[in-house]
């Protein structure tokens, strides 16, 4: 099934047809549902950090993928970046007002997912032993 196929036809379900340009769900998911972006917004969330501090802690980052996770961060209005002045220059992130509001639903996610890692895995194994190969 595609991303812009839910089987459902227009006009029926929940609400009104959307347009799948125009879908809050998923320009939000399109931000946030990425690799690294919601651990970015996490760790920010617990206090303002510089790039470097950044790219040690997540482990398997490239700094070229940080810096693009930054970059949309930044343009979407979730992370702010604040230069110094100073030598060496010294550049910091944190979350903006609107990035803090995200803090909520993904500590729930978070807490959501260390919780049924557990039960997650048991029904994947319970899935490939019934449906080997499938």
């Amino acid at each position: 099934m595609s991303a812009t196929n839910t089987r459902v036809p227009p006009g029926e379900g929940v609400g009104p047809a959307v347009n799948p340009d125009d879908c809050p769900v998923r320009e939000v998911l399109d931000r946030i549902g990425d690799k690294w972006s919601v651990l970015v917004i996490v760790l920010l969330g617990r206090r303002t950090h510089r790039y470097s501090e950044l790219h040690r802690t997540i482990d398997g980052i490239s700094q070229r993928m940080l810096t693009l996770t930054l970059r949309a961060l930044v343009r979407d209005g979730l992370v702010e970046r604040t230069a110094h002045a100073s030598v060496p220059p010294r550049v910091e992130y944190s979350l903006t007002g609107l990035g803090r509001t995200l803090l909520e639903p993904l500590t729930a996610l978070d807490r959501w997912a260390v919780e049924h890692r557990e039960d997650v895995r048991a029904a994947r194994e319970r899935h490939d032993r019934e449906r080997p190969g499938a």
